[in-house]
């Protein structure tokens, strides 16, 4: 930010001193218009959700119902930095194309409104409907900021609200709250299901170092059935934001449970994360599979190992000829959320994400991939069999198409012992994020250190992000997918995801890559991705 400050200052004096507004422009050579930085909206995604003003973080009360996905998420409507929580909401027919709506939920007497879920009663088991429309009921934590001042514990707790037009309008039930606090500071973030097997409702909740399963059989009365998690996996902060959910294990007939959990800070790379567990639910107690039963603080069961994809669930009430798990994550970390340099607007969801559990050797492993409906918006620009890359090798530039909104694909066969594998985006200001893997490391990797703005919050480019490869395959195979501001990459097929966020002074204009020795690519292709495709 210091830099924009410095820039817009440098020529504003500049006008006043050697000419006026209107000669100035005139007067412009391309080398000074080269000069000027990106910032606020050249920075917006442009098929990623943001919102058009404030502040937001957490999706919450993800659902689908009549063609329609519907998106909430925390959301300060009066301010760019984190503050008093709302529920914003955004509404699109394919998860890519998305249309913000009214604020669904704002703060009241219990307090304001932090993360939570919403599912479709369609027995309206809560008694909340009107006899004709299944009601959707949101679940959600109250946090009252005043009871927090005086030192109490008990100032987070659960209510709900209900809605009779899909969403549209919310009405909160009366008696909340409907789960009260036993006194624990960290006693939030509901994500209810139906437990179809016992005819109720699985409340996950997320107690501050483990997570607490409640039932109740109306989405009104609830009562506790078991903990999980203080002593497995990731306990480097507070856990948030669990879900859990049942899976197919891909190309068997065999369910197993997942349970997606959110920490802060304890991410593999600094700050916040998602990792999962993997084993069976029987309506009460979830137990973790034998292959991580001992899962200590540093593993690598996370959904995504670079440094902003955090808080993910899934959407609920997806029909079932669709079958599949969708994931969306808020595309930001909290080392630095509250200063990445836009103004008018702060953070951007992740592309959504079809979740997939995969049996691999000894243990499970979920596998993430784009949506299909992503397809809808691509178009093929670049097209080529096989590369061959010797030293620093150019593979495309602005010329061709805008690589700032583009899907980049290849797959390197016959990886070579030791060998580093490097790609770059980069532009004429110097800037460049590098991308790539480290085979004698076995670690995927992402260095945006000189991405263009970094310098705003020292967690930001202090180091390059690494993760481990879980493949043993011989080939390796990515898609990198940008946005203006992100990159999302999809190795082996999504067996390893990285998701990280960036701010070029310019946008990037070359696409390289390079190694120390030779090597070639193969089915390399770039496709240009927008909104309107002609």
């Amino acid at each position: 930010m210091k830099y924009i400050y410095q820039t817009l200052l440098f020529f504003f004096l500049g006008s006043i001193l050697f000419t006026s507004c209107k000669d100035r422009e005139t007067e412009k050579s391309p080398s000074e218009n080269d000069t000027v930085v990106q910032a606020d909206e050249d920075f917006r995604p442009d098929f990623h959700f943001t919102p058009k003003s404030g502040w937001m973080n957490d999706p919450n009360g993800m659902f689908y119902l009549d063609g329609t996905y519907h998106l909430f998420f925390q959301h300060n409507p009066d301010d760019n930095v984190w503050g008093p929580m709302h529920w914003g909401h955004a509404t699109s027919t394919d998860m890519i194309n998305w249309e913000e709506q009214p604020i669904a939920l704002e703060p009241d007497e219990h307090g304001t409104i932090f993360s939570g879920s919403a599912v479709v009663d369609h027995e309206n088991t809560s008694g909340l409907g009107d006899g004709e429309t299944p009601p959707v009921i949101a679940i959600f934590t109250y946090h009252d900021a005043d009871r927090e001042q005086e030192g109490e514990d008990d100032f987070q707790t659960q209510g709900i609200a209900y809605s009779l037009d899909a969403g549209k309008t919310w009405t909160k039930y009366e008696e909340n709250p409907v789960l009260d606090n036993p006194g624990i500071r960290d006693f939030r973030d509901p994500k209810v299901i139906w437990y179809e097997e016992e005819n109720k409702w699985i409340m996950s909740l997320a107690v501050q170092d483990h997570i607490s399963f409640y039932s109740s059989s109306n989405l009104l009365d609830w009562q506790h059935e078991s903990d999980f998690g203080q002593a497995l996996g990731g306990h480097g902060g507070v856990w948030e934001c669990p879900d859990l959910f049942p899976m197919q294990v891909e190309d068997t007939e065999e369910e197993k449970w997942v349970l997606l959990v959110s920490i802060n800070p304890g991410g593999p790379n600094g700050g916040s994360a998602t990792q999962y567990f993997v084993g069976d639910f029987d309506g009460s107690t979830f137990t973790p599979d034998e292959s991580i039963a001992d899962l200590g603080e540093e593993h690598d069961y996370w959904i995504d190992f670079g440094k902003d994809n955090y808080a993910g669930v899934t959407w609920s009430n997806i029909p079932e000829e669709d079958g599949r798990h969708l994931f969306i994550g808020w595309m930001s970390n909290w080392q630095y959320a509250n200063e990445v340099p836009t103004e008018t607007w702060r953070s951007a969801m992740t592309l959504p994400r079809d979740l997939n559990l995969t049996q691999q050797e000894n243990t499970y492993r979920i596998v993430s991939t784009p949506v299909r409906e992503l397809n809808e918006y691509s178009s093929e620009r670049i097209s080529e069999s096989s590369v061959e890359i010797e030293d620093s090798t150019s593979l495309a530039t602005s010329a061709d198409l805008d690589l700032s909104k583009a899907e980049i694909l290849f797959e390197i066969p016959q990886l070579q012992q030791n060998q580093q594998y490097t790609f770059s985006l980069s532009n004429d200001k110097g800037d460049v994020l590098k991308f790539g893997y480290d085979h004698g490391k076995e670690e995927f990797f992402i260095d945006r250190s000189n991405s263009g703005l970094v310098d705003f919050n020292d967690n930001f480019g202090d180091k390059i992000s690494s993760a481990p490869r879980l493949s043993e395959s011989k080939n390796l195979k990515v898609r990198a997918i940008t946005d203006n501001m992100s990159i999302e990459l999809f190795f082996d097929e999504g067996q390893t995801v990285m998701t990280e966020i960036f701010f070029p002074q310019q946008a990037f204009k070359n696409f390289s890559a390079e190694s120390d020795q030779s090597f070639k690519i193969s089915d390399f292709k770039i496709n240009q991705l927008k909104h309107n495709q002609e």
